[in-house]
C-alpha cells in the first residue's frame, strides 16, 4: 500500500502551533492602570481593556515571577488569590492567560486546561476575536488528557465558531476509543461538507480515514476512502492503493480480477513484479497473445519482471507462437459475429478479441450485440463495453454503461468511471 500506511496523527505539531498563537501573547502581558489603559483605547484596533486595580496590583508581581523563571511549582499555590482578585471579564482573561503560562512551564496539564477554560470563559472582548483559537487549543489539550469527550465537544465548539482544521481531532478521539466506524463516519460527513462548501478536502482526512477502515477491515469504507483519495489526488500512488484495496478484499479471479488490472495499467499504477504476474496469469497467453505480449514487455521495461524468468519466458513463448494466428483469425471472428445467427459467446469472444488488440471500435460494435443476446455475462460485457467507448474517448457513454454494472464487478465498474471523470486518454488503435 501506499506510503499513507506511516501516517500517525501529529498533535503535538498541531497543538503547539495553536496554542502559539492563540495563547503565548498571555507571556508579555503588562497590565496597565485604569487611567493608563484608557489612554490605550485611542487606537481603533486595540480592544477597550478594563483591569481592576486590585486585580493589576495582584497581577504584575505574580507574571513577574512566572517570566522570571526559576523553581516555578511554588507559584501555585498563590494562583487562587490571583483568580480571587479577578473581577472584571479582563481581568479573567489576563488571569486564564498566566494560569496557562505557568502550566506551560511546568508541564502541567490541569494547570493549561484551567487556564485556557478561563480565556474562553472570561467574556473578554480581548478574547472574542481569538474564541475560535481558544476553543481548539482547548480541544487539544483534552485530547492530550485523554478526555476524549471534552475534546470531541470543544472540538465541535471551535469548529461553529469558524475554526477550520479541527475535524481531523474529533475523528481521532474516536479512533482513540477504538471506535473507528465513527470516526471515518465522522471524517466521512466533514468531507461531504467540505466538497458541497466547493472546498479543498486535506489529503491527510482522507489518507487517514483509509488507514484506520483498512486496518478494521471495514471493506466499504475502505473502498470509499480508497475512491475519495483517488478522485481528489490522482496519483500512481493513489490509484494504486484504490485498486490494492479492492484486489485485498474481494477475492476476484480470471475475468474480473483482468479487468481491474487493465485499469491499473492505464492508471500506471502496476507497481509490483506480483501485479504483472497476475495480470499475465488472467490474460492467458492462449487466449489474448496480444496484450500477453504488450504486458510483459511493459514489466521488463519497468524492471518488475525478469525475461529469464521461467514463468515469464514460458508466457512469451506461448503469446509469441499463438500470435501470427490469432491475428489472421480475426477477420473471421469479425465476419463470424456479424451474422444474424451469431450467438452471444461468439460476439463475446469477438469483443474480447479486438479490445485485446487495441481495435475499439470493433469491440464496442461487437459487445452491443452481445448485450442483445440470452445467457451473457451482462456485467462483464457492460464493463469492457465502456472500456471500449473510453477507449475511444466516449466519456459519457462509457460512463453510462458503468453506471449500469451490477453484483461483484460493481467496484471496479465506479473505478473505471472514476478514471473517465479524469479525462482518461484514448488508447490508439492498432494497425
Amino acid at each position: 500500500m501506499g506510503d499513507y500506511w506511516m501516517f500517525v496523527f501529529a498533535r503535538s505539531g498541531a497543538s503547539r502551533l495553536v496554542l502559539a498563537v492563540a495563547l503565548a501573547s498571555g507571556a508579555a502581558v503588562t497590565l496597565a492602570a485604569p487611567a493608563q489603559a484608557a489612554k490605550k483605547q485611542e487606537a481603533p484596533a486595540a480592544p477597550k481593556v478594563n483591569y481592576s486595580k486590585a486585580f493589576v496590583g495582584a497581577y504584575q508581581p505574580f507574571s513577574a515571577k512566572v517570566n522570571a523563571g526559576g523553581d516555578l511549582a511554588p507559584l501555585k499555590a498563590e494562583l487562587a488569590a490571583l483568580h480571587a482578585a479577578a473581577q472584571t471579564p479582563d481581568d479573567k482573561f489576563a488571569a486564564g492567560q498566566v494560569t496557562y503560562n505557568l502550566g506551560a512551564k511546568l508541564k502541567d496539564m490541569a494547570l493549561q486546561r484551567q487556564g485556557v477554560a478561563m480565556m474562553i470563559g472570561s467574556g473578554s472582548a480581548q478574547g472574542a476575536a481569538d474564541r475560535s483559537k481558544h476553543l481548539a487549543a482547548a480541544a487539544q489539550l483534552a485530547y492530550q488528557d485523554k478526555d476524549w469527550t471534552a475534546a470531541r465537544t470543544f472540538g465541535e465548539q471551535a469548529i461553529a465558531a469558524g475554526y477550520t482544521e479541527g475535524e481531523q481531532l474529533i475523528a481521532e478521539t474516536y479512533f482513540a476509543q477504538d471506535q473507528n466506524a465513527a470516526g471515518i463516519d465522522y471524517l466521512d460527513k466533514a468531507i461531504a461538507k467540505k466538497v458541497a462548501a466547493g472546498q479543498t478536502v486535506p489529503d491527510t482526512w482522507l489518507k487517514r480515514g483509509l488507514a484506520m477502515a483498512y486496518e478494521a477491515k471495514l471493506a466499504p469504507q475502505a473502498a470509499k476512502f480508497a475512491a475519495m483519495y483517488a478522485q481528489y489526488y490522482p496519483s500512481q500512488t493513489s490509484w494504486g492503493d484504490a485498486i490494492a484495496i479492492q484486489r485485498n478484499f474481494n477475492n476476484y479471479e480470471g475475468q474480473e480480477l483482468l479487468d481491474l488490472l487493465r485499469l491499473a495499467q492505464r492508471t500506471n499504477a502496476l507497481r509490483t513484479e506480483r501485479d504483472y504476474v497476475d495480470y499475465i496469469e488472467a490474460v492467458d497467453a492462449r487466449r489474448l497473445p496480444g496484450e500477453t505480449q504488450r504486458i510483459i514487455e511493459a514489466g521488463v521495461a519497468a524492471n518488475l519482471l525478469k525475461p529469464n524468468d521461467v514463468y515469464v519466458a514460458e508466457a512469451r513463448t506461448v503469446a509469441a507462437g499463438r500470435l501470427n494466428a490469432d491475428l489472421a483469425d480475426l477477420p473471421k471472428l469479425a465476419r463470424d459475429a456479424r451474422l444474424p445467427s451469431a450467438t452471444g459467446a461468439t460476439l463475446s469472444a469477438a469483443g474480447d478479441a479486438f479490445l485485446s488488440y487495441q481495435k475499439p471500435a470493433e469491440a464496442e460494435e461487437f459487445y452491443k450485440l452481445a448485450l442483445s443476446k440470452p445467457g451473457v455475462d451482462t456485467a462483464r460485457i457492460l464493463t469492457r463495453l465502456g472500456i471500449a467507448q473510453l477507449d475511444q474517448g466516449k466519456t459519457a457513454e462509457a460512463e453510462a454503461n458503468f453506471a449500469k454494472v451490477e453484483g461483484a464487478r460493481q467496484a471496479i465498474a465506479r473505478l473505471w468511471s472514476l478514471y473517465a471523470s479524469q479525462g482518461a486518454k484514448p488508447v490508439a488503435a492498432a494497425q
